[in-house]
């Protein structure tokens, strides 16, 4: 993944993408904000809850799923968009195989703020 902080554009290629512990795919990186791709994910019944210490904005491309927090249910599909504020405790239900694009701010993949929940 290539990270753009020197006052130049850059391009990253399909090849120099790399995959996340949770099976996310990390697409360029910011000194502020990061992209990533969850692509196909399988139906679940949940994943861990978690509150990460980034805020978190996802655009839904093909699939369906559920996100809750505290009493809050939101249901997802193609075209919807979310958002989920940093230190907000969550979690996500993959209803039907899951394609989505989010970004994070500050990067989720630096100082480890994107480990897997306990």
């Amino acid at each position: 993944m290539s990270e753009t902080t020197s006052g130049r554009v850059s391009k990253v290629g399909a090849a120099d993408v790399h995959a996340g512990q949770m099976g996310q795919r990390y697409l360029a990186a910011g000194s502020r904000v990061a992209m990533r791709l969850w692509a196909a994910e399988e139906p679940t019944q949940g994943k861990p809850e978690a509150a990460r210490d980034y805020e978190t904005v996802g655009y839904v491309i093909t699939g369906r799923a559920r996100l809750r927090a505290g009493d809050q249910t939101l249901d997802l599909g193609p075209g919807d968009s979310w958002v989920v504020p940093a230190g907000v405790s969550h979690t996500y239900e993959i209803v039907e195989a899951f394609t989505a694009v989010e970004a994070t701010a500050p990067p989720a993949q630096e100082a480890g703020r994107d480990a897997p929940s306990a």
